[in-house]
């Protein structure tokens, strides 16, 4: 995710990167060992609308991906469907074969091919990393990455950027939220229920947890975000704040992206937080993304929680 702004008139550039600090684990979920969120139970499953039943083994087969709905995208690249042994897993596995994602990782519908493509090479070459190290998901793209050929890549970016972002999250403010776990490199409610206060933080789990594992690419997602943070982040996004400059100048006046810049409206608000923290400690790097880190330098975590989810409160 690359967020594009110019700092505000009289901002000064950061000299040096926020002191390190462990990142919010809310935030970036490390799964547990012998994290199975899945179980191969032996039995054939179905998700709502597709006709398809597959076993646990097919939906686990990142070579051949779960697709339980093909008449809702155009046909699949092979590297998005297949990708190709032993390294490349097909990209619809993780970020589903409609590109809408999850939290764990990137929405890529609708994104800019240069931009998905500027993307791959930052990880490749290691100036794109996480401010968790022991978080899967982007330890995973790391070795796509690494083995994915550019033609492969080209591939699977014109793909996912001639795909339409659909409203995928429905983002709610509230002083109390379900107690959650960290399973699938996600947060899901926790094993017998109850609540507990949200304070500075987005709790983002599946609408459903059954056909979220059984990676329905139909199934989204519910954001829960500190009452008034909505319109604080609007605040910050739309006028800066004093902190930096309009986003939309760079991203668009509907935040929908503007050339090979990315939109940010209605993306989850977990990933977005990830990107904002991780420009703004230096973890996230590159031509393109090392733009930001004056814009991003002055917000503090509480901001970069308003920003997050009055981003992925718009309409996509």
């Amino acid at each position: 995710m690359l967020f594009l702004m110019v700092p505000a008139a009289g901002a000064a550039s950061p000299q040096n990167e926020k002191a390190a600090s462990a990142p919010p684990s809310w935030a970036y979920p490390v799964s547990p060992p012998n994290d199975v969120p899945l179980k191969n139970d032996g039995a054939a499953h179905q998700v709502p609308g597709s006709p398809k039943s597959l076993t646990v083994p097919q939906i686990l087969d990142s070579f051949n991906i779960p697709d339980w709905h093909p008449e809702g995208h155009p046909a699949l690249p092979q590297v998005v469907e297949h990708g190709r042994k032993p390294g490349v897993r097909g990209c619809g596995y993780c970020h589903l074969p409609n590109g809408q994602g999850r939290p764990e990782n990137a929405s890529l519908a609708g994104l800019p091919a240069l931009y998905i493509e500027q993307q791959v090479r930052d990880i490749r070459s290691g100036a794109r990393r996480s401010s968790e190290p022991k978080m899967g998901p982007p330890n995973n793209m790391i070795m796509v990455a690494e083995e994915a050929s550019d033609d492969e890549v080209k591939s699977a970016a014109a793909y996912f950027s001639s795909l339409n972002l659909k409203p995928w999250i429905k983002v709610v403010e509230t002083d109390t939220v379900p107690k959650t776990k960290v399973s699938g490199s996600m947060l899901v409610l926790a094993d017998g229920g109850g609540t507990e206060p949200i304070g500075n933080r987005i709790i983002e789990t599946p609408v459903n947890r059954e056909q979220t594992e059984l990676r329905d690419d139909a199934s989204g997602f519910i954001a829960y975000v500190p009452p008034g943070s909505i319109k604080k982040g609007e605040a910050l996004v739309t006028t800066g704040g004093g902190k930096t400059t309009q986003c939309a100048i760079c991203h668009g006046p509907e935040l929908r992206g503007l050339g090979p810049v990315p939109r940010l409206a209605g993306r989850s608000p977990s990933y977005l937080f990830r990107q904002l923290y991780d420009l703004q400690h230096g973890t996230r790097k590159g031509p393109w993304s090392d733009l930001m880190k004056a814009p991003v330098a002055h917000f503090s975590e509480d901001d970069l929680v308003s920003i997050a989810a009055y981003l992925a409160s718009r309409e996509p």
